[in-house]
């Protein structure tokens, strides 16, 4: 307990240090640490066995049941598989109604995994720019003080430097790690995108090989 009291009472200090930019960038650091927590949690039950579920559904597509294919997509709970689905649910229609509902699905589905990544980004670009401009008003506190008292008083100056200093690291603490987590989103998402465009595609031979056969 004397250790982590040791560093928070640390930590609070330099925030107090880093002067007023130190608000907007405690704001920025929240807004970035819970969207990649709720990324990280609705990512991760995006996964999905592509390859198991797609022959499951493959077997029961070819002996006709329609309706537990349907329930093994709810049953995914995955974006690939609700887009499967929104093909399934139209199994009677022309191929060109299957491949529409597949884009419209797809569409909304690539939406709701890349929500929150356009903060992420924003917040990777602003805090470094917030830290500079913690830095420049550090430099601005500094060369007032030292017109004030000139170099008769350093700890004076000391003070406006140290501000500087402490934003322009709080600005790159922040932005690293986000700009890490939303370049990892994106490629989790591009594999998922790239799924249901593998399984679209072999959804609609599985739907032009029953086709032929009736």
């Amino acid at each position: 307990m004397g250790y982590f009291s040791k560093v928070s009472g640390t930590l609070l200090d330099y925030f107090i240090k880093g002067g007023p930019v130190m608000w907007p960038l405690l704001l920025a650091s929240i807004i970035g640490i819970a969207i990649i927590i709720e990324r990280i949690l609705a990512l991760r039950k995006a996964k999905i066995n592509a390859a198991e579920f797609m022959t499951n559904l493959r077997n029961l597509l070819l002996n006709n049941k329609i309706e537990q294919a349907i329930e093994q997509c709810d049953k995914a709970k995955s974006p690939v598989a609700s887009v499967i689905k929104s093909a399934l649910l139209r199994y009677n229609k022309t191929e060109e109604d299957i491949k529409t509902a597949i884009e419209v699905a797809a569409v909304y589905e690539a939406g709701r995994l890349e929500r929150g990544l356009t903060i992420l980004a924003t917040i990777a670009n602003i805090a470094p720019l917030l830290g500079f401009l913690g830095t420049v008003t550090g430099m601005i506190r500094s060369f007032g003080v030292l017109a004030k008292v000139g170099l008769g008083d350093p700890g004076a100056v000391a003070a406006g430097i140290s501000e500087a200093l402490i934003t322009t690291a709080a600005g790159l603490i922040i932005a690293i790690p986000v700009q890490f987590a939303h370049n990892f989103f994106t490629a989790k998402i591009s594999l998922i995108v790239r799924d249901m465009e593998t399984l679209s595609g072999m959804l609609l031979e599985i739907l032009k090989e029953i086709s032929t056969k009736k």
